[in-house]
């Protein structure tokens, strides 16, 4: 189990992070996450681009995006253990995953707020290495795989996409995407819709049998 190499000044601070708007509407972790998104960005950014000092602008961005995702955030997350001590109102299965990569973004928003910039990025650079040298290949994400696949096994055309709903309150919607190729339809929800047809394209992926040795 990881744990965080900090010690926090103000404890307060730390419990704010790990308290959801679910809980306690007034006081709870929504601001140190929109600082801990950014701080957690900006640190990315700079470990990547001392990290693969030869990649291209585009490359070096679909690094960055997946090491920000919330599939990436989550899983910090858990080697956390953040589950077990995040206070949140009722959440269904499947908003555990965003539930959790949020937390985990107002804990690095907490650790900058209360310890600075260097606190934040000593952290970050720890809890991340594994990621960010896992591939020395750079990403491509299930929407790029798809479209490079269909081109080339269906005449050159484009899989179409579409965006079907949005239920759920305001703070906390779930989008649902739908995507068709090659004579099939697949659909994806998510917290954005983003995500929502992300998760389509790797649903169709798996109905057409494509991983990214196939493309």
């Amino acid at each position: 189990m990881a744990t965080i190499k900090y010690k926090f000044r103000n404890p307060k601070l730390l419990d704010l992070a790990l308290t959801q708007s679910g809980v306690d509407a007034e006081n709870n972790n929504e601001r140190l996450e929109f600082v801990g998104d950014r701080v957690l960005g900006l640190v990315m950014a700079q470990v990547l681009y001392t990290t693969f000092p030869t990649e291209r602008e585009g490359e070096l961005a679909r690094r960055h995006a997946m090491l920000v995702s919330t599939e990436t955030l989550s899983r910090v997350a858990n080697m956390l253990d953040l589950g077990r001590r995040v206070r949140h109102g009722h959440m269904t299965g499947g908003r555990v995953k965003h539930m959790l990569a949020n937390t985990m973004e107002a804990v690095l928003g907490a650790i900058f707020v209360d310890g600075g910039f260097d606190a934040a990025r000593g952290v970050i650079c720890e809890l991340w290495a594994d990621f960010v040298t896992a591939d020395p290949n750079p990403p491509k994400d299930a929407k790029t795989l798809l479209q490079e696949f269909v081109q080339k096994n269906d005449n050159g055309a484009l899989p179409t996409y579409e965006y079907t709903s949005v239920v759920g309150a305001a703070h906390m919607p779930t989008f649902t995407a739908t995507v068709s190729a090659m004579g099939k339809t697949a659909t994806g929800t998510g917290a954005s819709k983003k995500v929502a047809s992300t998760v389509a394209a790797s649903e169709l992926m798996k109905m057409l049998a494509i991983d990214g040795s196939a493309v």
